[in-house]
Order: C-alpha cells, then structure tokens, then sequence
C-alpha cells in the first residue's frame, strides 16, 4: 500500500469553507468559491454556529433550523439577532431593542419647517480624522400628467442622527396635479398652495448636505476628512430624481440597496418590512408621514451601523499569505493558492460591499 499518497489527491476528502460550511470534492472547486463568495468579517453570521450568509434574511432562515433555533429561541433577540447568556438578559434587552414607532408630523402641520439649524458644522464632528455624520431624507409625491402616473415631489423631510427635524415643507410641484394620491399621501391642494418652490428647496437641501464643503471635494470619492454629510434613505435614487438633485454614490446610504437587507434573491426588501422586522414597530399603517419613514430609516441604518465586526488585521491568516508569497495583483491566479489552507483562502477573501460599520471609522487625516 503507498502511504505517500498526497491527501489532497485522496478522492474521499472533503475540502470544507470555513466560512459557509459548504463542502467540495476538488481543492479546486474550493478556490473557486472563496474567489466568488466575497466571504468576509462583514457578511452576516449566525450568532450560534457562526456560518457566513450573504443576506440577513438568510441568517433569519437558518436559525429556524434544527441546528440553532432551540439556543435562538431561548436566548436570542429577533430583531439585532445577538445571542444572550440567558433567557433573562435576552428578554431585558429585548425592552431596549425593540423601539417605540415615532410620532407623525401630520399634515396638519407647519408647511415649512427649518429650525435654528447650523448649515455648516461649527463642533469639530466632521474635521479631518473625524467620521462623517448622516442625514435621512424622505419624499411624499403626488401625480401628475393625464393619468397622474408622473411623480413630483409635494413634500420632504430631512432630519439628523439624534431624530431632529432639520427641514420639512411642501414642495411646489413643477406642473399641474391630476392626483394628490390622498389615501397614501394625506395631500390635498390646500397643503400646497403655499408650497416652497422645488428650485429654492432644491438649494437647502444641498446647503444642508454639503455643510460648507465644496462641491469638487464633495465629488471626490477618494477626499478624506471632508466635511459633507451622508444622506440616508430607501430608494434614494427615486426621491433625488424627484427632486432633480444629484448627489455623489458614495455618500449615499440606501436601505432598498444594501446587499445585507435585500431578499434571499437580491430583491429589495420594503421598508416598512424592514422596520418591523429590524426595529420592532410597525409604520405606514395609515397615510404615509415622510418624518416617520426619516426615523425609521435613520435608526435602521444607525442599528446596522453598530454591528461590531472584528478588525481586517485580526483574521485569521499563516504566513504564507502574511508574507505576501501571494502576489498582489491577481492573487486567485497564483498557483501557491492551491496549497493554502481554507482558513488562509478566508484571509484572502474580500467583501464585495461597503459595510457600514465602516462609518463609524475616523477617516484618514
């Protein structure tokens, strides 16, 4: 009998990811997952077996199965998904977790609101080596055109991390409305008769935004310690071109968007599923209050921001891949990748996504 057969030749081994779990007959077919999985500290794990998952909605799944649930369901939080020592610490955190839904402004409001809001940032918050702060926006729209099936904007709310309005009016629409969409918007011709027009809101909001920042270092996706404002939302895309603003892809921060949140088949997930399932309350249940969906979305970025994920330096790694035997341009590529370990092609893995907990980084001086 040979007893120098090289075991990764041995057709009866399996080569596991130790990321996800899944199991391949070739070393080479476990390459060519770690290449195109992206698994990383930042993709969603389970709290209990801690298997990777590209979507927090899959981890939902998962511990409904034999393997996790009956250690969930004792002692985890179904919103943030942690895992707790005991039933009781679990249930008294669940007081904190689940979040009370916010009061609507109501439509019975005042058309305009703009506190004693600095535009630019007097506090050192967004200097140099300091994180950049983020701001929630949210759109109401009416119809308008024949069939009212085109979107104008008639109302808009922004409002910051701590949930304060920092402006709130209607929107005088650019063209007639042929339909005010009551049912959902709570709108009706009275509300915008004295609208603010669209140009002037167009200018606060971007006074608001760019914080006394430039408009080329605001564009500039590799300026660093810039003093402009991330800008949160559901649907971005939509409100800004009802708005017909502009604004730079990455100082956006879209719930319908990020690959964490969306459905088990890259869907995007509606936000007041979203709230409810992640923060606990229930919104949008009668007409639509823009101030409502800003706190929503503002806490539901803020809840995943705080996941704490441990450090790029600290993942595990040998040094082969520490020593940069691998070479940088195309380390997939390299025929030393075979030898590597699952845990070393682990190291090598990168996310396919921004994670937001990056945010809460200083940014480089």
């Amino acid at each position: 009998m040979d007893t120098n057969v090289d075991p990764l030749q041995n057709p009866a081994k399996r080569h596991k990811c130790c990321a996800c779990y899944k199991q391949y007959k070739k070393k080479e077919h476990l390459i060519e997952h770690m290449k195109i999985s992206y698994h990383s500290i930042h993709q969603p794990r389970c709290p209990i077996c801690l298997k990777h998952c590209k979507f927090l909605e899959s981890i939902r799944e998962h511990i409904l199965g034999p393997s996790c649930s009956d250690i969930f369901s004792e002692q985890g939080c179904q919103l943030c998904l942690k895992i707790f020592g005991s039933s009781g610490s679990r249930n008294e955190h669940m007081e904190f977790c689940r979040l009370p839904a916010p009061i609507p402004l109501g439509t019975t409001a005042s058309p305009t609101i703009v506190p004693d809001f600095d535009c630019q940032d007097s506090c050192d918050e967004n200097h140099v080596g300091m994180r950049p702060r983020a701001i929630a926006i949210d759109c109401e729209m009416v119809g308008g055109g024949s069939d009212g099936s085109l979107e104008l904007c008639a109302r808009v709310c922004l409002v910051d991390e701590d949930e304060k309005v920092i402006f709130h009016t209607y929107v005088q629409p650019q063209m007639p409305v042929t339909n005010y969409r009551y049912e959902i918007t709570g709108l009706t011709e009275e509300h915008l008769r004295d609208a603010m027009p669209l140009k002037q809101v167009q200018q606060k909001i971007l006074q608001i935004l760019h914080n006394g920042e430039s408009i080329g270092k605001v564009r500039l996706e590799s300026s660093d310690g810039g003093k402009a404002r991330l800008l949160v939302g559901h649907g971005l895309a939509h409100d800004l071109d009802c708005l017909k603003l502009s604004y730079p892809n990455h100082l956006l921060r879209d719930t319908s968007l990020y690959p964490p949140l969306l459905k088990t088949n890259s869907v995007s997930q509606s936000l007041k599923y979203l709230t409810r399932t992640y923060l606990g309350y229930d919104i949008q249940t009668g007409t639509h209050d823009p101030y409502e969906d800003c706190v929503s979305v503002m806490r539901l970025y803020k809840r995943i921001r705080g996941q704490v994920h441990q450090d790029e330096g600290n993942r595990t790694s040998t040094s082969t891949a520490s020593n940069n035997i691998i070479p940088e341009s195309d380390p997939w590529g390299s025929k030393e990748v075979d030898n590597l370990t699952p845990d070393e092609l682990y190291a090598m893995s990168n996310s396919n996504f921004k994670c937001w907990c990056l945010d809460l980084k200083p940014r480089s001086s």
